[in-house]
């Protein structure tokens, strides 16, 4: 419960207990590192597999919400929504980018990765 510690690396974050539930006074979890994770390869992959498409986004936001439990056997990660706003879509129609985007997270590794450890969920949105 009061476990702490630091991730060694391309970077270095300070890791605590109290982070994973909900007080992270300035540090961060495992959790958390899972959703920035899946957040920026799902970005690689939808950038990507647009582009195969002969498209183009101008901005891409892609924000991964990551839910866990904490049960008798321990903390469980339940499940990452991805949330995906595409600005400036070019070469696509905005009425396909939902296909699109649920045709990239399938090619995503992070996102295969975790498939079958918990729930993905996919919102898009163009503007």
């Amino acid at each position: 419960m009061e476990g702490k510690g630091q991730t060694t690396g391309a970077f270095s974050l300070p890791v605590t207990f109290p982070a994973r539930i909900g007080e992270p006074g300035g540090h961060t979890s495992p959790e958390e590192l899972i959703a920035a994770s899946h957040a920026a390869c799902y970005a690689m992959a939808l950038n990507a597999t647009v582009g195969r498409k002969g498209g183009s986004i101008g901005k891409t936001l892609v924000t991964a919400t990551v839910t866990a439990d904490k049960g008798d056997a321990g903390i469980k990660v339940l499940s990452s929504n991805l949330k995906v706003v595409a600005e400036g879509l070019q070469g696509i129609d905005k009425s396909q980018f939902a296909e699109v985007a649920r045709e990239a997270e399938g090619k995503c590794p992070i996102s295969n990765a975790l498939r079958g450890s918990l729930k993905i969920e996919l919102e898009t949105e163009v503007r």
